[in-house]
């Protein structure tokens, strides 16, 4: 079409499509160029602040590595990925929440009762648990890959100074869906906002901090995989999470339990003689 306007370039767009396009397909596009359109409509949109908004994606693309994916921040911290996890939650099953940039693939095995805290310093955290489905039934043989940062508030993929598996395990739940492990404490952390990601936060007036958290992917035969998060009810950031991925259900409580008390059954036992704390926390998996 050679008259095109602001007004119909919408409608252009979408008369270009060929006809074997797969409906899904033209569907998204359609109303990724009609959102992106009126959005441009909207604010007037300047020709420097596109190419500023295209600055920013170059420099995206030109610091993201295996180690770093600043797509995926990006789509955190603009609460797009948790808007996609909340769309897809079904209801009476755990929360999804968001993967994060930092994941690493093939954990080591770790046995129930086993620690990840290793030499690290700070107060030893036990974790236990059981993974059910919807019913209330146990979920035996269930897979948790669990990771998160280590005390100085850094992932091991970011931190020269760690093994790539520091804070990484596969676990695998009993016939009761029980699973546990020790662990240190998780910290409060700042996303990396020496990019892009970064000078969005700053021109929006906000801080890059993270509650700290427990992350865990949750697989089992038969049922949908749980990629999610949870969160101690006392961080300071509970509230403000700069990437959105904070739920009802995905809040737990750390109890402080007393020195000489730890329990049998953990690689730790006999060896924590200070006060530690104790959560539980139950994953609810639905039918695939």
């Amino acid at each position: 079409m050679r008259t095109v306007t602001p007004d119909n370039i919408t409608d252009v767009f979408t008369s270009y499509f060929g006809p074997d396009t797969d409906p899904r397909v033209r569907e998204v596009l359609t109303s990724l160029a009609r959102h992106l359109h009126d959005f441009a409509r909207e604010t007037r949109l300047t020709h420097a602040e596109w190419r500023k908004g295209l600055e920013a994606l170059e420099w995206a693309g030109r610091i993201t590595d295996p180690e770093r994916n600043e797509f995926v921040l990006l789509s955190d911290v603009m609460g797009l990925s948790s808007l996609v996890d909340m769309l897809h939650s079904v209801p009476g099953a755990t929360s999804s929440s968001v993967l994060g940039p930092f994941h690493v693939s093939n954990p080591p095995p770790l046995p129930i009762g086993g620690d990840m805290k290793r030499d690290f310093e700070g107060q030893v955290l036990l974790v236990e648990g059981h993974v059910r489905d919807t019913d209330g039934n146990p979920v035996g043989g269930a897979k948790l890959d669990i990771w998160q940062t280590a005390p100085n508030g850094m992932y091991s993929s970011q931190d020269p100074d760690q093994d790539i598996h520091s804070f990484h395990a596969l676990m695998t739940a009993d016939e009761n869906g029980r699973y546990a492990f020790t662990t240190v404490r998780p910290v409060s952390y700042t996303v990396p906002n020496d990019g892009p990601v970064g000078q969005i936060l700053d021109a929006a007036g906000r801080h890059p901090w993270r509650p700290s958290h427990l992350h865990y992917i949750v697989t089992a035969e038969g049922f949908r995989t749980l990629v999610t998060e949870v969160f101690p009810d006392d961080d300071p950031y509970l509230d403000q999470d700069t990437v959105f991925g904070v739920r009802d259900d995905l809040v737990m409580t750390y109890v402080e339990q007393p020195a000489g008390s730890f329990p049998e059954g953990f690689a730790l036992s006999g060896k924590v003689p200070d006060a530690y704390s104790r959560v539980e926390f139950d994953f609810v998996l639905s039918k695939a």
